[in-house]
């Protein structure tokens, strides 16, 4: 579904060109104009059902020592691994994110000192899903398995091409009706294109949510975590200018 995002900004200027037609300057062709010229500036989006979901699992294990901290987590985090192979999900789409062993200290006020308490480690990776309906299913199953830091999910559109066409489409007719409204409240009635540049915007995720293991493991009890997908957006900001002719 297209729709406009913002309303169209326009400055008419009537001085006459200072560059001939075809000549290049720091790469940009100008073109000539003897008439006044009108800028606009229109953003367009189109709203998608989206078919991508990017996830996060996570384990977090404490220890005494460094080394045992990561052999504990090492252990649980190949466990977690293992669970998203077996759900179907291809090696391309799981990829380590972060591995982290750092030491823990918690402040004792009786002493007013630092107190080392062992050492925590950690390891996530993110999980790429093109089944948008399994969301709840993977997570409840990540959790089982015994990640303990989920995040997400972000949903997103894998091609976003067509969707961009439309919007651009849509901005071009909008950026030209307006210019011709500019041009005949100034005693005009027609358009010459003279330039045309575009800024793409990409998928326009729904809202990160992080969720507690514990809260996902409730869920988990009794069915899948609720996930409700929504819509995306994509979609292009477009400036052009017309020089107003009779």
């Amino acid at each position: 579904m297209l729709k406009s995002i913002a309303t169209a900004t326009a400055a008419i200027a009537c001085a006459a060109a200072t560059m001939a037609a075809g000549q290049v300057a720091a790469a940009e062709v100008q073109i000539a104009a003897t008439g006044p010229v009108v800028e606009l500036t229109v953003m367009e989006q189109t709203d998608a059902a989206p078919d991508l979901v990017l996830i996060s699992a996570g384990v977090t294990t404490e220890a005494q020592t460094a080394v045992e901290a990561l052999r504990l987590n090492s252990a649980e985090m190949r466990k977690v691994i293992d669970r998203i192979k077996s759900l179907g999900i291809a090696e391309r789409d799981i990829q380590t994110t972060g591995i982290s062993v750092n030491a823990r200290y918690d402040y004792d006020d009786r002493i007013r000192q630092q107190v080392f308490r062992g050492y925590v480690a950690g390891n996530r990776v993110s999980v790429k899903l093109r089944n948008v309906e399994r969301t709840g299913q993977v997570l409840d199953a990540l959790v089982a398995a015994g990640a303990n830091d989920i995040g997400g999910p972000t949903f997103s559109l894998e091609d976003d091409e067509a969707a961009k066409a439309a919007a651009r489409a849509s901005a071009v007719k909008r950026a030209r009706a307006q210019a011709l409204e500019y041009a005949r409240m100034a005693g005009y009635s027609d358009l010459r294109l003279l330039e045309i540049s575009e800024v793409i915007q990409g998928n326009v995720p729904m809202p990160m949510y992080r969720e507690t293991a514990r809260a996902i493991a409730v869920t988990a009890q009794s069915a899948d975590a609720p996930v409700q997908p929504g819509q995306v957006s994509t979609g292009v900001s477009i400036t052009v200018k017309y020089e107003l002719t009779r």
